[in-house]
């Protein structure tokens, strides 16, 4: 059975032209959504991937109508395919129930995974040049070297109460302790 799905991103938008060319390509049933494709909670969506079964066809007017990213489009495909169920995109002309259109659907799998494999080395390769000029990443600490042996130095008097020095640091009590707790110094004259 070739089953429909359409969506469009607002309430403005109409559905008619894919639901029309859903059904003149044989959709028996259509299913729609009204909301962005990145939604992952689509209704629409949800309720026509309970309704396949082995041996259905999800048809789409056009690719982007069905995933969120490449990636995501991926996914849902590969789910179809280990359920049996075929996908065929009909701007696109392809049709993963034939092996020409797996193979096109495959090469663009090959491609999205290039694309990441490729933004993960540029993420590594920019970290490496940061590291080598002396920047390091990640979430800067909470209190300085100075704060710390100020710290210190207030928690030394006996008059004075955590709760004032986190005041005059402008820290939490838990940053406080954390900091102390991992300083070396600290640690030797506790």
């Amino acid at each position: 059975m070739l089953v429909g799905y359409a969506r469009v991103s607002t309430g403005e938008q109409n559905l008619d032209l894919q639901t029309d060319s859903l059904r003149e390509s044989g959709c028996e049933r259509l299913f729609t959504d009204i909301g962005s494709g990145a939604r992952s909670d689509r209704e629409g969506l949800r309720e026509i991937f309970e309704f396949l079964r082995k041996g259905d066809t999800l048809v789409v007017w056009k690719l982007d109508r069905l995933g969120r990213s490449l990636k995501h489009l991926i996914e849902l495909v590969a789910k179809l395919d280990q359920q049996g169920i075929g996908f065929r995109s009909l701007q696109e002309n392809i049709d993963t129930t034939t092996s020409g259109g797996k193979l096109v659907f495959h090469v663009f799998g090959a491609l999205a995974e290039f694309e990441r494999d490729i933004i993960r080395e540029r993420t590594q390769a920019g970290l490496a040049a940061a590291r080598s000029r002396g920047r390091r990443g990640g979430r800067p600490k909470a209190m300085s070297e100075q704060q710390l042996i100020m710290a210190r130095t207030l928690l030394n008097d006996p008059k004075t109460t955590v709760s004032e020095v986190c005041l005059t640091l402008g820290v939490s009590r838990s940053t406080l302790y954390r900091h102390l707790s991992s300083d070396p110094v600290a640690q030797t004259t506790t």
